[in-house]
Order: C-alpha cells, then structure tokens, then sequence
C-alpha cells in the first residue's frame, strides 16, 4: 500500500488526531508489512513481530525504502516467535493498538503440519490476546478467514452463519473468533475478528508449494510456464486486493463504535471470480506487459481437487459496510 487513497479520509484523520503506537504480528509477510508501512507513512509509531517463518526480511527492506529514513525510526523489531508469552508480553508494553497478522496461513499446509498450524493458529493467537488484556491495550484486530464457513454453500456468506470447519487451519480461526469472544470482558480490551476472502496484491510471495493463487499464475506466466490449476477452474472466489485490507485494518483499530466490539466482518470486495476468469484476466495483462501476445494462448493445467478447500466464496460486506464505514475501492479488474 502506498498510503492511504482518497476513499480513507476517516481512518486517515483519525491518525492525524494523534500519534499512536501499534503492534503488528506477522510485520515481515505480505499483509503485515503493508499495514507497518502505511501506518509508519501516517506518522504512527510501530512494533513488529515476526520470526520469518513465512515472513520475508526483504519485505522490511522495502517497507524501509517506501516509508524514508525518518519515519522508520518510529518502527522497533523483535524477531521472535508469537508462540513465546513473555515475548507477546514484553511486545505489547505502550500499545495501544494491537494488528495480528501472525498465522500458518496455509490450507493444505494446515492438513500436511497440523501440530504446527495448531499451534501457531490457535496458541500463539491465545499469547497476543492475554499479553493484549493484560498490557492494557485497547484494542486488538485480528485476522480470521473465510474459511470458517467451512461446509456451508450459502452464498453470500453472511457473518452469523457458518458451517463446519473443512481443515484445520479453519477450525484454528473458528477457535480463535470463540477465544476472542470467551476470553475478553466487557470493559477493557475489544477484539475485532476480520474475515479475509483472498488477499491478493504487492509482496505476495508466488514461490513455494502454498503460495496463492494469483501471484502463481502471473510468476508462471512470466517464466513461460502453464500453471496448474486444482480442480475445474470453475471454483470462486471473493479476490481482495491489500489496500482494501489494509483499510478494514485501520478502520477497525480506530472506530469508536460500540456496535463494532467484540463482533466479526467480512472483508472482501463483494464479487465473484472463478479460477478460469482470474486466468484469462491475468494472462491478457502479464502478456501486454512483457509484450508477448503469445502468452495469451497458454492454457492452464489441470489438477485434482485439493482436501478443505471450499468451492465457491462471495462475501456480503454490508456489517462491515454499515459498521466500520467499510468501503473497498479497488476492485480484480482494477
């Protein structure tokens, strides 16, 4: 994210107001390093958290390049790992805003190392949350999933109506939501769960076997490579780009509204995309970027579909929407 667009006018002057200070888990992976980078670019000051398990030291370089030398001097690291309480503890001294980022946040990775993505998910989230309550933060935004809505075919996918959880990295966030819920009072600490529907944007890291699927398909297509698509291609998906996200994020440590603690949003943009209409999107613009038309007639190869993934997704965002003040601007196409 390079700053905050012209549809964030509210989050945006409410850190004008004051300057805060935030931690950020997970400060180092896709979404993380875009929210220490927007807020270092407002003027906040910033704690990050991460262990580089998935998050990348060249993704803080960069936020370093974007932001300039004076405003990264608001920003202190810790290199560790959220599965440490002391380390949650002593991180969340003079926060008053807590993002968590910090997730094993892989499906099938979830089904390959479920002792890892259990632990990660579910325990390390439960660290964030007590060093959170007893450090005096106001507030922690956390990132759930839609994955949570698991077995039910509802579309769209409304808030109060979930099914079962299809892999274990859905029933970690699952748990985490009814943690957030069980755990935290009425005074004090307010969570704020924030349902992603399939981030997608700058610093998605397209190598390895659990990278998304959009950076996948345009790395593929820029090496002269057919990239492999599970199942039909006629899955979809609610595809959301980072600014959004971002914007859910900082709507969400900042709003005032009572209605909003302690509750859970959809974040997504609201359209549907399948798999087959992402690639033949993508496919035109990587070809009229790199100036070779002949992109445009690689075809996909086809796989078996993949444990717990759900087959189709579309978010209703109106409760973020009419709560949050929600207003996601950039759309696939865009």
């Amino acid at each position: 994210m390079r700053g905050l667009s012209a549809t964030m006018e509210k989050p945006e002057a409410l850190l004008h107001e004051r300057r805060r200070t935030w931690l950020v888990t997970g400060a180092a992976g896709f979404i993380g390093s875009n929210l220490v980078e927007s807020l270092l670019k407002e003027g906040q000051v910033v704690k990050g958290i991460d262990n580089f398990s998935t998050g990348r030291r060249e993704n803080l370089v960069s936020v370093r390049a974007a932001v300039g030398e004076e405003a990264w001097r608001s920003f202190a690291f810790i290199e560790g790992d959220i599965g440490n309480l002391d380390l949650c503890r002593n991180a969340c001294e003079g926060v008053d805003i807590v993002l968590h980022q910090a997730a094993v946040v892989s499906v099938p990775r979830s089904f390959k190392e479920p002792i890892l993505s259990l632990q990660t998910n579910i325990l390390g989230f439960l660290n964030v949350l007590i060093a959170s309550r007893d450090s005096g933060v106001r507030r922690l935004v956390f990132a759930s999933s839609s994955s949570v809505y698991g077995s039910s075919q509802e579309l769209p996918k409304v808030e109060e109506r979930i099914g079962a959880p299809l892999s274990p990295y859905a029933l970690a966030k699952q748990a985490d939501e009814l943690l957030a819920k069980m755990l935290i009072g009425s005074d004090g600490l307010s969570c704020i769960g924030l349902r992603y529907f399939n981030v997608f944007g700058p610093r998605q890291n397209p190598a390895g076997d659990y990278a998304a699927v959009l950076p996948k398909f345009i790395d593929a297509l820029i090496n002269g490579r057919s990239p492999k698509i599970f199942g039909d291609g006629e899955t979809s998906r609610d595809f959301c780009f980072i600014d959004n996200v971002v914007q859910a994020n900082l709507l969400a440590g900042l709003t005032d509204s009572e209605s909003a603690r302690n509750r859970v949003f959809n974040i997504a943009y609201g359209k549907q995309t399948t798999l087959n209409e992402l690639f033949r999107l993508i496919k035109a613009i990587v070809a009229r970027r790199v100036g070779d038309p002949g992109i445009v007639s690689v075809e996909p190869e086809y796989g078996a579909f993949r444990d717990g993934d759900i087959r189709h997704s579309l978010a209703d965002i109106a409760l973020a929407k009419e709560v949050l003040g929600y207003s996601p601007s950039v759309d696939i196409e865009k």
